[in-house]
């Protein structure tokens, strides 16, 4: 089966107006408003390329006083971190069937959209796992149907120069990720993280 490719990364931040500014301080690079979601939480993009990108994901500075973004450990999260990533699929049911049998739980098949600066509404599908990890290494999966691929809306661009993750137990991981038909560096570590380095305008940039 070959490995699923690289969707997006997932960099959490506390505040997103003050993550965005941050980033666009280390790397040169501004993201773009990606919209918002419901929930409570919205995005910025950077891309890597015409098929992957960055997603910078806080609370809506625009949502109520009332929401609760709980996504990627949101709710209480203090520090930015580099928090998931996806890989885009085709026939999810079948995958998430599949990766069970090999003995990891994708979740479920949940639909979300999102709507963009310019009023389109985005509408795809993903597994959803209910997992307390404050950090995710393995992959969840997306499948964008007819909706545009956010890498070909003309997104500010900066390089992907590696991706990789560390484990106090790597073949653990590395286990869960060939259920999934996902590939990625693990090295053993003192506890779970994923680790990005981008090529900016300002130099080498580290996110983790």
């Amino acid at each position: 089966m070959t490995h699923l490719a690289l969707d997006h990364l997932v960099y959490a931040v506390p505040d997103l107006l003050a993550g965005v500014e941050e980033f666009a301080e280390r790397t040169g690079v501004r993201p773009v408003p990606g919209g918002s979601h419901p929930g409570g939480t919205a995005n910025y993009l950077v891309g890597f390329g015409p098929g992957a990108y960055l997603e910078i994901i806080g609370p809506d500075p625009e949502a109520g006083p009332d929401a609760r973004p709980r996504a990627f450990g949101l709710e209480t999260l203090t520090v930015p971190r580099l928090a998931a990533w996806a890989v885009r699929a085709s026939d999810l049911e079948t995958r998430v069937r599949r990766a069970r049998e090999r003995g990891y739980d994708l979740g479920e098949v949940a639909p979300l959209s999102r709507v963009r600066p310019d009023g389109v509404r985005l509408e795809w599908v993903l597994t959803r796992r209910d997992d307390p990890a404050e950090v995710r290494l393995v992959p969840f999966l997306i499948d964008w149907g007819q909706a545009p691929h956010p890498a070909a809306s003309g997104l500010p661009q900066l390089g992907l120069a590696s991706f990789a993750a560390s484990h106090p137990d790597p073949e653990s991981v590395r286990k869960d990720l060939a259920a999934v038909d996902a590939e990625l560096e693990v090295a053993e570590g003192p506890e779970p993280a994923l680790r990005a380095h981008l090529d900016t305008p300002r130099g080498p940039v580290t996110l983790s």
